[in-house]
């Protein structure tokens, strides 16, 4: 698969603060990439260079090919854009909206309503058309930001935490559009989120701390470098688990120890089978993933 993104030692600075420090990293065509860090990471600012709407201090990027400093159009082109805060124009209808921005696209008339009906089937908002955004819910609201970022037929979407505030049936609506955009025109995925489960889905992660890359790798490459597994025990005595020597926490009656890896869970079994009849092994999570790597909680704050 070929690069749509490739940044090479991009930096930016506010006075002495350094959002982001040689930052290097390549996305590649059709990918679901998660970019994650805590607020202040460099993670907005690095999206702000990319749309072209804040300069950079140094370094070189590359959208769909086209290079930012030379080509800033055809990078606009190539890119549909959520920003976390909605910039429809709230006085407007969901249709005006969406034909204000299609026109600068040159998609008019036919073009403009035949998009418009497969935006509106695949998002659900079809008997919003003539309502004013202002009056739209959250989540009805975002629909409608995604079909703007969408409506002319971006080669990457970049979604800035877009499912923040969400209720669940919303957040699998919007996945689901994603999923079949990116399954039907191989479209790249360039995220942002707080949610972790969304980020386990992803093909490839960066983590950013302090404007530098703290780790990278797939999700399960992150997990079984920076976390271990955990093995839930059930209907057995505690001082057995005691007697076994590793760290373990009691949940409602039943144990979860931890260990370094499955090779060690493995071989725990082995060794104990009048331990483990009822049973259960899991790989730690991206949240566990994400506290190692930067030893903060996603939200911001220090682990404790």
């Amino acid at each position: 698969m070929k690069n749509v993104i490739e940044i090479e030692h991009l930096s930016k600075s506010f006075s002495e603060v350094k959002a982001v420090d040689d930052l290097s990293f390549r996305v590649k065509e059709g990918e679901l990439f998660a970019f994650l860090g805590v607020n202040g990471a460099g993670k907005s600012t690095t999206i702000s260079i990319m749309c072209g709407q804040l300069s950079k201090d140094s370094g070189n990027v590359k959208i769909g090919g086209a290079d930012l400093d030379k080509e800033l159009d055809n990078v606009r082109r190539n890119l549909g854009v959520v920003f976390q805060n909605s910039v429809l124009d709230k006085k407007l209808s969901v249709i005006d909206n969406l034909e204000c921005r299609s026109a600068l696209y040159g998609i008019k008339k036919s073009k403009f309503k035949s998009r418009l009906d497969e935006l509106a089937e695949l998002l659900d908002f079809g008997n919003l058309m003539n309502r004013t955004v202002g009056k739209l819910s959250g989540g009805q609201r975002r629909r409608i930001d995604i079909a703007r970022a969408l409506i002319h037929q971006p080669k990457i979407l970049i979604l800035d935490e877009p499912t923040t505030g969400l209720d669940p049936q919303t957040r699998k609506l919007l996945w689901d559009a994603v999923t079949q955009m990116r399954k039907d025109n191989n479209m790249t995925v360039f995220l942002t989120t707080h949610y972790m489960e969304e980020a386990a889905d992803a093909d490839y992660v960066v983590i950013l701390d302090s404007g530098k890359i703290a780790a990278e790798g797939t999700p399960l490459m992150l997990k079984n470098t920076y976390t271990g597994d955990y093995i839930t025990l059930y209907d057995v005595n505690e001082n057995d688990v005691k007697n076994l020597g590793l760290p373990f926490v009691n949940i409602n009656g039943s144990y979860r120890i931890s260990v370094p890896d499955t090779a060690s869970a493995t071989e725990l079994i082995i060794k104990n089978p009048e331990l483990f009849k009822d049973y259960e092994i899991i790989k730690g999570k991206m949240d566990d993933v994400f506290l190692s790597v930067t030893g903060k909680n996603l939200t911001g704050g220090a682990a404790k």
